[in-house]
């Protein structure tokens, strides 16, 4: 590996980048285009901590080529989004934050703690596997479990299915998910799933009718109910 080890926690700035390569791309390359619009900054400026970056040995990164993370970024970027997660849990479930408000929190928080206070907070919990919206809680040994669901976008009509996550962060979106009973653990059955525009119209267990965008609908990752009753 290039660079030298780590002797210390990353800069903020440098564990958000880390972060948004791992979920841009997870262990494959993720683009400078792709990143910048992650975090709503200019390519230039992910082309230039790109480069610091790979000094520091977190990444592999050629010019025009995207970034890939190495072991030991894999390794930090998941440290954080375990963090993250486990903040967002602990806001809904005990400062009563709705879902749609914990992400913008845990994003200034994950920064500010230490990993002993995450491993504490994790323990408070009852060790956590999903966090308030659905997406896995890495292990405190960076493990992460497979994950089976898919975009509900994808899912067969008349298929009855259970919300497994939700991968949107507008908090307009999620309102508006919150409100209809559209959350993890919620029961659905796709009533209809039109291809030509990716409308998909759902029906909860109450008989409440929805139809969904597909950029809303490709969010919401579901499970079908019959593997899970079987």
């Amino acid at each position: 590996m290039d660079g030298t080890a780590l002797t210390s926690p990353p800069s903020s700035s440098v564990g958000d980048y880390v972060k948004a390569i791992w979920e841009v791309a997870g262990t494959d390359s993720a683009s400078t285009k792709d990143v910048a619009a992650r975090l709503s900054i200019s390519p230039a400026s992910v082309t230039n901590m790109f480069a610091r970056l790979r000094e520091m040995g977190l990444v592999e990164y050629e010019r025009y080529h995207g970034a890939s993370l190495t072991e030991e970024g894999f390794a930090e970027a998941l440290r954080l989004v375990r963090r993250h997660r486990l903040i967002e849990t602990f806001l809904v479930e005990h400062l009563n934050y709705p879902w749609e408000e914990v992400h913008e929190e845990a994003e200034r928080l994950e920064h500010a703690v230490s990993d002993v206070f995450t491993e504490r907070l994790s323990e408070l919990l009852g060790h956590p596997h999903r966090d308030p919206h659905g997406t896995l809680i890495p292990a405190a040994d960076g493990s992460l479990p497979p994950d089976n669901s898919r975009p509900l976008a994808e899912a067969e009509a008349e298929e009855p299915v259970v919300v497994a996550r939700v991968e949107n962060r507008e908090p307009a979106a999620l309102s508006y998910l919150r409100e209809r009973g559209l959350v993890p653990g919620s029961l659905l059955t796709v009533r209809e799933a039109r291809a030509i525009d990716g409308v998909v119209t759902v029906e909860t267990e109450e008989g409440n009718s929805f139809s969904l965008g597909n950029p809303l609908a490709s969010s919401i990752f579901v499970l079908s109910r019959a593997k899970i009753e079987s």
